[in-house]
């Protein structure tokens, strides 16, 4: 089964065509004008999109380059009427993927759309792959937009060797993601070996990424082969990258062009085969900019790049991931939990997550471990939500916070004084007085 995305302004056409969808056992989802369907994006990513050219408002032109700036890699039908064939050739050249003539057989219809879905990276976690399964990517749990769109350009990205660049701040899930690009590419049979480049000690970051031999240096008792040597024909995942230090900076940039690594200590060098995807949540460009990354490295680590959202920006996930951990922690701590109390979710929904999906995760064990029935009740999440900076408020109490605050600054300032906090805040002091008593606050309170 696949979703696609039919867009017409004809309400029969439309009908007529998710109708034929349904009946292949496909999922139609329905829009009746391109803003619609822009709209059913933010919320769902189909398969592939089918949409007539011309409608009022925003064409089907129209919509397809909006659609083709946000997801590339989605393939796009264009249904046209016999005189706008010639409209529709320029369309495929501006990157359409194919067009159907008005009036259409149902066998021409499903035709192109077998050929745009043979094709369709836009793949979900309920889309079967070739091998039955969509285990590559099991890892990740979402239902956004964004990820599915950069889920589909990982994929595509695996299928070759060129290096990966992978930017997100921290705890977004860099190294999952990382794992994914293996799992799914031809060397996921072989090993992926994962290193923090800024958990190594700084003298040791050499032998342990290209190994040593024994008597190298002191405490080498023994011959090491290195993790680049251990990832051989696989996949090497170098997290952090831009903690590594200068000097090793000018060896890894060796090994990547000359595809051979030489041990601390040894006479020769060998050979390895190693697909490198490397991660940070710094912009290289700007460490390049400060002197503190080669930019020669930069260009040769990304080659290709993908940067994940922070948690905040795919708000619909929250909810799916907080249920995911529950189920998952229960069980690892033997507890039977069955489910969130009204309200819990709902501050979680909330809260505004600096720390991303780790953070999430991390809330939610605190629940978990804490809970001692079946439902984790929405004080217990609360509770867990420790930092009140995390909470996404209305925009009324925000701002009432930020004047509570404000105004309590002035007075430490002052010492209490309402007469010199008004002259900071650039106010009279009748306004000024005005507004403590408006959020119950007494200057002399603040009095040294």
């Amino acid at each position: 089964m696949a979703r696609i995305l039919i867009v017409d302004d004809d309400p029969a056409l439309l009908r007529l065509l998710s109708l034929r969808l349904h009946y292949e056992g496909h999922t139609a989802i329905e829009a009746a004008s391109g803003a619609a369907a822009l709209a059913k994006l933010e919320h769902e990513l189909p398969h592939t999109m089918i949409t007539d050219l011309q409608m009022p408002g925003m064409d089907g032109l129209q919509l397809f380059e909006a659609v083709h700036r946000r997801y590339p890699l989605l393939p796009v039908l264009m249904l046209t009427a016999n005189g706008t064939i010639a409209h529709a050739v320029k369309a495929m050249q501006r990157g359409v993927f194919g067009y159907i003539t008005k009036p259409f057989e149902g066998a021409d219809l499903m035709r192109e759309v077998d050929r745009a879905l043979a094709v369709s990276s836009a793949l979900g976690a309920d889309m079967p792959s070739e091998d039955g399964g969509e285990t590559w990517r099991e890892a990740i749990v979402t239902r956004s937009p964004l990820m599915e769109k950069l889920l589909a350009e990982a994929r595509l990205m695996a299928q070759s060797n060129a290096s990966v660049l992978i930017y997100g701040e921290s705890g977004t899930g860099k190294e999952l993601l990382a794992r994914a690009l293996h799992a799914s590419s031809p060397r996921s049979a072989e090993p992926l070996v994962a290193v923090n480049c800024g958990a190594i000690p700084e003298n040791l970051v050499e032998s342990e990424l290209f190994g040593h031999v024994k008597g190298a240096f002191t405490g080498a008792m023994r011959d090491s082969v290195g993790l680049f040597t251990s990832a051989h024909r696989g996949t090497i995942f170098l997290d952090e990258i831009a903690d590594l230090p200068l000097a090793m900076q000018v060896k890894l940039l060796r090994v990547l062009q000359e595809r051979e690594v030489r041990p601390v200590g040894a006479a020769k060098s060998h050979k390895v085969d190693v697909r490198v995807i490397s991660a940070s949540n710094r912009l290289l460009s700007d460490e390049v900019a400060a002197g503190r990354f080669r930019e020669d490295l930069f260009y040769r680590l990304n080659v290709v790049g993908l940067t994940l959202p922070p948690l905040a920006e795919r708000r619909e996930d929250v909810v799916l991931l907080a249920n995911h951990f529950m189920r998952s922690l229960s069980q690892r701590y033997a507890k039977s939990i069955t489910a969130f109390a009204p309200g819990g979710l709902e501050q979680l929904s909330k809260a505004a997550w600096p720390g991303n999906v780790r953070q999430l995760q991390n809330v939610v064990e605190k629940c978990v471990v804490l809970c001692t029935g079946s439902l984790i009740a929405a004080t217990l999440v609360q509770s867990a939500l420790t930092s009140q900076g995390n909470e996404l408020l209305p925009l009324d109490e925000a701002r009432k916070e930020f004047e509570r605050g404000y105004l309590a600054q002035l007075l430490k300032i002052t010492n209490g004084s309402a007469a010199q906090a008004a002259k900071l805040a650039h106010r009279n002091r009748t306004d000024f007085y005005a507004l403590l008593a408006r959020h119950g606050i007494d200057a002399a309170l603040f009095k040294a």
